[in-house]
């Protein structure tokens, strides 16, 4: 150490009332001091680089390219060294003194007037060295520059109010930063504790980092390099090591663009769904970086929630590096990142359904739910998701899935819907009454089996100018067609009667009875006169809400003229009006059972019972 006495500096006013926002309010996570100055450490090493292309010597120059922490327990100390580029005596007063090159005063006037929501400022002020006062009890920075004609000097300070600069002979090449921890933070002392904390944040800073001589970053970012350079079994290995997985991802999206924003992003959809396997709702496990440091391992905003699926990392070098926790969800940049990133992955799947069909519907089976979620969710969105949704249909092998461009292109000249039927299965849909008309008319109808999927055609309501309209719906207008097969129907006259007094019969349960040339082979069905409540939505809001008043549900009885059963119902309402009358409720019970709209089956069950006992009587 130099005989010179040290020279004392006092902070300036503004100074002081930055390293207070700094030390107490700023970051509420203590362990993020490691993170900015192996940051800052790395940011020196990259600097050193540069010169040694332009500059022919350099002090020090054995000194390989590295950042060395030492912890000592017994001392409770923390020690960082980099042998970067280094700071002389009037660097170390300019940096470190007067903070961000004087620009103390501009950074409080910032904070100030965008108050908390700007508090993500402070890393445009290169102020993140100040992070360790909030562990220490005091701070050395000894510091050489990459100049050999500098001395050594050491910066002192416990961030009340002063700091003192003096020369330190025997300083390498670099900066080496000496913290003496406070009682209460001495666990960053321990080794295992900086281990943790280096593999968390800076795995992949890409200068090496030793913890007590053993290297603790062995991973590359790779998704800095160019696609070329890299090998299937890197981006795997990379999958498992980084996303803590062990399966290989479905797919992959390797993505680098500089505007409107610099973004480098590495993300993996995996293969298998876990909520689906029953585990709790998931959560985005895409890490935020900004320039390979970690800013947030679960970055809240950076994907809308419908793709908490994914895995990676995205990283933006115009992320402010100091940005906190608190502030992430408002960062107009987060916003901005979610956008392209989103729009960015929809372009994948729409290329992965474009050219490789399988591998889409394989994706579709295991992921298809969260982009239904995204239709019902997402309005930015929800053109692109739309194109995405694939259906069973009734032209369609069972299994074999189509998207609503396709159903679109094989659509009769003069259809203006596209129609749907909702089922707890293919089979179910298939054996119903509502089927038949389509069936018969060669029309397409597309299938869907979850309760959720008629909340996502409702969302639609419409694409390419064709209303989504469900085969249940009453109000269908279908061209007149008569089956080659079909029987002689009732005379319109007695038609009209028996609906009538169907009418009559069953009561106010059903709104209206109509003579129906929508079936085939059924005698009747019920049909929704409620465009906006389906049968199915109706359980599902029940289910939400049970609490709720009943919704009643507005049925139209549709009978068959031609079925022998109608026929026979209506000679039968003269003859014996007590059978008549429990036939007719039977009809229509059956018609709401094959709806999904009977609620209590009992007097059902009583009446199957009793018609039995009649027929059993007649033996």
């Amino acid at each position: 150490m130099s005989e010179t006495a040290p020279e004392k500096h006092e902070f300036q006013a503004e100074v002081k009332q930055l390293l207070d926002i700094v030390i107490h309010s700023l970051y509420t996570n203590k362990e993020i001091f490691v993170r900015e100055l192996v940051s800052n450490a790395s940011d020196a090493l990259e600097k050193l680089r540069h010169l040694q292309i332009t500059e022919d010597k350099i002090f020090d120059e054995e000194q390989e390219l590295e950042i060395n922490i030492t912890t000592d327990e017994e001392a409770q100390t923390l020690t960082i060294q980099d042998f970067g580029i280094g700071m002389a005596r009037d660097e170390l007063v300019k940096n470190l003194g007067t903070i961000a090159h004087s620009g103390s005063k501009q950074f409080l006037k910032a904070l100030k007037e965008g108050g908390d929501q700007n508090s993500n400022l402070i890393g445009q002020f290169g102020v993140g060295f100040y992070s360790a006062f909030m562990v220490a009890k005091d701070v050395k920075v000894y510091s050489h520059s990459w100049e050999a004609s500098k001395e050594g000097h050491v910066w002192t300070s416990d961030g009340s109010g002063a700091y003192t600069v003096e020369e330190a002979e025997g300083q390498n090449r670099g900066t080496k930063i000496v913290i003496s921890l406070e009682d209460d933070h001495k666990s960053f002392s321990t080794e295992d504790e900086i281990k943790r904390i280096i593999k968390e944040y800076s795995s992949f800073v890409q200068f090496p980092i030793n913890v007590n001589g053993e290297r603790i970053n062995t991973q590359d970012a790779i998704w800095l390099k160019n696609k070329s350079e890299i090998k299937e079994e890197d981006y795997t290995e990379f999958y498992k090591f980084a996303c803590k997985a062990f399966d290989e991802p479905m797919l992959r999206l390797h993505f680098n663009a500089d505007a409107p924003l610099a973004i480098n992003a590495l993300l993996f959809t995996p293969a298998t769904n876990v909520e689906a396997m029953g585990f709790s709702r998931s959560e985005s496990e895409v890490a935020l970086y900004c320039r390979k440091v970690l800013i947030d391992a679960e970055p809240k905003g950076l994907f809308p929630d419908w793709l908490r699926f994914l895995k990676g990392v995205v990283d933006s070098a115009d992320l402010p590096l100091n940005i906190s926790r608190e502030t992430m969800q408002d960062s107009a940049l987060v916003q901005k990142l979610n956008s392209v990133l989103t729009k960015r992955y929809l372009k994948v799947l729409a290329e992965e359904a474009k050219k490789r069909p399988e591998n889409y519907e394989k994706f579709w089976q295991t992921f298809g739910i969260y982009l239904k979620e995204g239709v019902t969710s997402d309005f930015t969105q929800k053109d692109s998701l739309t194109k995405l949704l694939r259906f069973e249909s009734s032209l369609t092998e069972k299994g074999k899935l189509t998207s609503l461009s396709d159903y679109v292109s094989r659509m009769k000249e003069d259809q203006k819907e596209i129609y749907y039927l909702q089922g707890s299965s293919r089979e179910s849909i298939e054996n119903g009454p509502y089927l038949e008309a389509f069936k018969a008319r060669n029309i397409e109808v597309l299938f869907l089996f979850l309760p959720i999927d008629e909340f996502v055609m409702n969302h639609i309501r419409e694409f390419e100018e064709k209303n989504l309209v469900s085969a249940d719906q009453d109000e269908i207008e279908l061209e007149n067609i008569t089956p080659e097969d079909a029987g002689e129907p009732l005379e319109k006259d007695e038609a009209e009667k028996l609906s009538t007094w169907l009418k009559e019969t069953i009561g106010e349960r059903v709104e209206e009875v109509k003579i129906s040339d929508r079936l085939v082979d059924s005698p009747a069905m019920s049909s929704n006169s409620d465009k906006f409540m389906t049968a199915s939505m109706r359980r599902m809001m029940q289910q939400m809400n049970p609490d709720a008043p009943e919704m009643e549900a507005k049925v139209v009885l549709h009978i068959n003229p031609r079925h022998g059963l109608i026929k026979n119902l209506a000679s039968l309402r003269d003859s014996d009006p007590d059978l008549a009358k429990n036939i007719a409720d039977q009809i229509f019970d059956n018609t709401l059972v094959e709806a999904g709209i009977l609620e209590d089956p009992k007097k059902l069950l009583g009446r199957v019972y009793e018609l039995m006992e009649k027929l059993a009587g007649k033996s």
